[in-house]
């Protein structure tokens, strides 16, 4: 097939996504109770992956310079390895290895221990978190499906044993590159805020939403909102709580 042809295609198939995923939102039932617990529509069994597949390809394509040229830039100032990795809980808890590129530096104390985050976050690590570039490997796990474009994010796997039935339910789906928490408010909500949130997501994943999701990300991320929690450098961890 000649490349001239490719484009035509690949934004036809792109439509035909997006034109059904319109048709079934508008005959989607009213939301589930949030006690109901996830019941996957037809966008999430059929569409959602995927879209997921299309998107993660196509943006992997084009960003591919703008990787390269972080990834050389991570080499230079904070040296090898490039890439952070670390088992996170994904799609029913089950653990994958996230790719991220680094923010942060190894510098240790005298008895071989890191030093804490805010001491390790370089100028360089801060700015990369606040322009999401660091975030840019994570369309590898979307293309290998351990996450999707939208859904929560993956967090530490030494949280799952600290949250309630509530916030347990955020692993029903996939984690996501960016969720709710993210586009309305990043760290600067408290983690119980952003749980509620995910929970929510997951009870109602519709196409609209999704892109919804995505737009309101790039703004969020362009205005360089909620990078860090309020006299953190980074958020301070998960703890577990209380409620049930």
């Amino acid at each position: 097939m000649k490349k001239r042809y490719l484009i035509p295609l690949a934004a036809a198939a792109a439509a035909a996504f997006a034109a059904l995923g319109l048709i079934l939102d508008s005959q989607k039932d009213n939301p589930l109770p949030e006690t109901a617990g996830h019941r996957p529509g037809f966008y999430e069994r059929c569409i959602k992956r995927p879209q997921d597949f299309l998107c993660a390809g196509a943006a992997l394509a084009v960003l591919s310079p703008v990787m390269g040229l972080t990834a050389l830039m991570v080499r230079l100032r904070l040296g090898s390895p490039v890439l952070f990795t670390q088992d996170r809980p994904g799609l029913n808890g089950r653990i994958f290895e996230l790719y991220k590129f680094r923010t942060m530096t190894d510098a240790k104390d005298a008895e071989g221990n890191l030093l804490p985050d805010e001491d390790r976050l370089t100028p360089f690590g801060k700015w990369l978190r606040s322009t999401s570039l660091d975030e840019l490997p994570e369309l590898i796990n979307i293309f290998k499906g351990d996450m999707s474009v939208v859904g929560p994010r993956p967090l530490l796997v030494r949280y799952l044993p600290r949250y309630n039935a509530h916030q347990a339910r955020r692993h029903e789906v996939r984690p996501g590159l960016t969720g709710m928490a993210q586009a309305y408010g990043r760290n600067s909500l408290t983690w119980e805020e952003k749980f509620d949130l995910d929970v929510a997501y997951v009870d109602h994943v519709t196409f609209r939403g999704d892109w919804k999701i995505i737009a309101d990300t790039v703004r969020t991320v362009l205005k360089r909102e909620g990078i860090s929690e309020q006299g953190q450098a980074t958020m301070e961890e998960f703890m577990g709580n209380e409620r049930e």
